[in-house]
Parts: C-alpha cells; structure tokens; sequence
C-alpha cells in the first residue's frame, strides 16, 4: 500500500483505529480555533494577548492548510472533494487567514470552521440523525409555501400595526418613524418586547396588549404547519416499509417484523 493510500484510509477513514484518532484530534484542534477566535474579539484580551493569539491562529492555519492540501492529494477524485460540501467549507476555513493580510478584521470570519465539526456525525457514527435531518428538511421544503404565505401575512401586519402606532403616539412617545414603529410592531409581536420604545397612551397600550395576545396565535401556526408535513412524512416512510408475506403496509421504520403475520421485514 502506497504511502496515499494510508492517508487516504486514515483521513478519510474512521473504521481504523489512527483514522478515529486524526478525526478526534483534528476536532480539538477545530475546537481550540474557534475559542481562539472568540477570546481575540475581548478588547481587554486582545490587547494583552494579542501577540499570543495571533501566533496560535498562525499555527492552526499551517495546519489546516496542510490538512487541506493532503486531503486534496490523497483522495481518488480531487475535484469531486474541492466541490463537496465538506470541501468547500475546509477552504472556507483558512482563507479568512490569508484575507486578513489585506483586508483587516476579516481573521473573525474564520469562526465558519465551527462548520467542521459537523464531522462529528460522521466520527461517532451518527448517520441516524443525519436522515432525521433530512426528514425534517423535506418537510420544511414542502411548507414552504404555506410558510411564504404565512411571512407575508406576518410583514402585512407588523407594517399595519407599525404605521398605526406611530399615528397613535407619535414623536413624542419615541415612535419617530414609521420604520421604527415597524421595529415595535415586530419586536411586541414575536414577545421578544425590549422596552426601548414602549407606548404611552391608552389607546397605543390597548393596541400594545393586542399585539402581543395575538403574537402567541402566530408563533404556533409555522410549528403546526411543519407538524403536519413531518407527520406526512412519516406516514409516508411507513407505508413504503411493506411486508412481503403478507403485504401489510404501515408499520414502524424501526420495525423488524410484521404486526400481522410476524413475517422478517428486512433481510
């Protein structure tokens, strides 16, 4: 075996006790990056142990340049890997470095390697809840019309409701604008509600309290719309899992044998 087989195998690999190894360490590695990145944001830090970050973000960009470029070798087909998704986002994660050295400010960018460790679906054997994902993002594409609908219904109201409270209370109530009475409107309807512009009179409070009363309906519609969809899809799941026995459909997708009959499912 070539030395770029090995590395391929333990790269690329996690069945191999070295290729589990590289993967766990190239995710503390992730890991060490990303808080270096954070703590670099802290002025205080920043200016005491800015030369120390720097140096350690230095280092890990070697690495990860590295990295790169070995698994770009290694593997059988360079273009398909360059182009994937975990491609792209290994690229991602080490041009903010270079970047930097012209554009200053940019090295914070380099928080997208938080991305890779996305890995660790594939490194703890994880698949299951990667189609769980999968599911969940059918579901969301196929309401998402009903979803539009529903936004648009949300931004037609905000607008309304923001448009009347700044002709109820008006500049001298901190509704200057119509857009910031849209913030309001926005701000009161989600419940988020941070008290930096709050109405003064009893009509802008009554329209206030109904805002809120029906923020609580809105919340629920796109969580039931997406219930409803996931349910399909898990109708659908289960009806494609038949048994071949006695043809009886619907059962569980964690189901070995039939209900009915008692017929294997799966081989």
């Amino acid at each position: 075996m070539t030395l770029r087989q090995r590395l391929n195998i333990i790269i690329f690999g996690t069945d191999t006790p070295a290729g589990r190894t590289f993967d766990v360490v190239l995710l503390v590695i992730i890991l060490l990056s990303i808080v270096t990145v954070m703590l670099e944001s802290v002025p205080s830090l920043q200016q005491n142990y800015g030369n120390y970050f720097r140096w350690v973000e230095g280092a890990l960009t070697i690495i990860f340049t590295l990295e790169y470029i070995t698994r770009v070798w290694v593997t059988e087909n360079s273009k398909k890997y360059i182009f994937s998704f975990y491609g792209i986002i290994d690229l991602l994660s080490i041009l903010p470095s270079y970047l930097s050295l012209i554009f200053v400010g940019t090295q914070y960018l380099l928080i997208i390697r938080a991305l890779r460790l996305l890995r660790v679906f594939r490194i703890l054997k994880l698949g299951r809840f990667v189609g769980e994902g999968e599911q969940l993002g059918r579901a969301i594409k196929a309401s998402r019309h009903k979803i539009t609908v529903f936004m648009g219904t949300v931004l037609a109201t905000v607008i309304i409701m923001g448009t009347i409270m700044y002709l109820v209370e008006g500049r001298a109530n901190g509704f200057t604008s119509i857009p910031r009475s849209v913030y309001w409107a926005i701000v009161t309807l989600t419940t988020v509600g941070y008290g930096d512009i709050a109405p003064q009179t009893i009509i802008g409070q009554s329209l206030a309290s109904f805002v809120m009363i029906l923020g609580y309906a809105i919340i629920a519609v796109p969580t039931g719309i997406v219930t409803v969809e996931l349910q399909k899809e898990k109708k659908e799941a289960e009806d494609k899992i038949k048994c071949s026995k006695c043809e009886l459909a619907g059962h569980s997708a964690d189901a070995n044998y039939c209900r009915r009959c008692g017929e294997k499912l799966r081989p």
